[in-house]
């Protein structure tokens, strides 16, 4: 009797004790509220979009998943504003290809209208930049979100350290296997995560 109950002790204890695999596919996130924030600056991201060959929507849903809609915010990296760009990477990058001189200041990226059009300034930029040769649009998508996110060279590295290689895999993939490839591969766990959260808000986003 004794043993018995020590084994069901035992079983429970390793149960408890054991953890739930995170599930990439199905995070717990709920899109709803910051989607429902961020839909008020919809006529912005349609005029900015329209501007640099960006979907609105895709606009929309970075905006919910990096400020909820709030365009004063600030994270501790100095992330600043609607799409939380930052003056010093971002910023710089756009004003660069603009040909302006110095960084965008923290005000500005707190107006709506400028943070959300250099943010789609650099969203093209990566598309025709680093990530120019990718074919498949939703495979596209993908790679824009995790190179906001973590970088370009971070992602391209996880396939060759030759750009035009890395291009050239990419393009053997559809979305789902460029998913999975980042899930194993990417250094930073943020990058599926970040993608899966994208991917619910724009699914919600009339």
């Amino acid at each position: 009797m004794k043993l018995r109950w020590l084994v069901i002790f035992f079983v429970l204890l390793a149960g408890c004790s054991s953890k739930p695999k995170y599930d990439y596919r199905n995070p717990p996130y709920d899109p709803t509220v910051p989607v429902q924030r961020s839909m008020q600056w919809m006529p912005i991201s349609q005029k900015a979009g329209a501007a640099w060959g960006i979907d609105p929507k895709f606009l929309t849903a970075i905006i919910a998943v990096e400020s909820g809609g709030n365009p004063t915010v600030v994270s501790k990296s100095n992330a600043v504003g609607l799409m939380q760009l930052k003056a010093s990477t971002a910023g710089l990058d756009v004003y660069r290809y603009m040909g302006w001189s110095g960084q965008p200041s923290t005000s500005e990226l707190k107006n709506p209208e400028r943070n959300i059009s250099m943010g789609a300034a650099y969203f093209s930029l990566l598309e025709h930049g680093s990530l120019a040769g990718i074919k498949d649009p939703e495979v596209m998508q993908y790679a824009l979100v995790v190179s906001y996110a973590n970088g370009a060279g971070a992602l391209l590295r996880t396939f060759s350290s030759d750009r035009k290689k890395a291009i050239e895999e990419i393009n053997d993939m559809d979305k789902e296997e460029f998913f999975d490839h980042v899930v194993k591969n990417h250094p930073s766990p943020q990058a599926p995560r970040y993608i899966w959260k994208v991917q619910k808000a724009m699914d919600i986003i009339p």
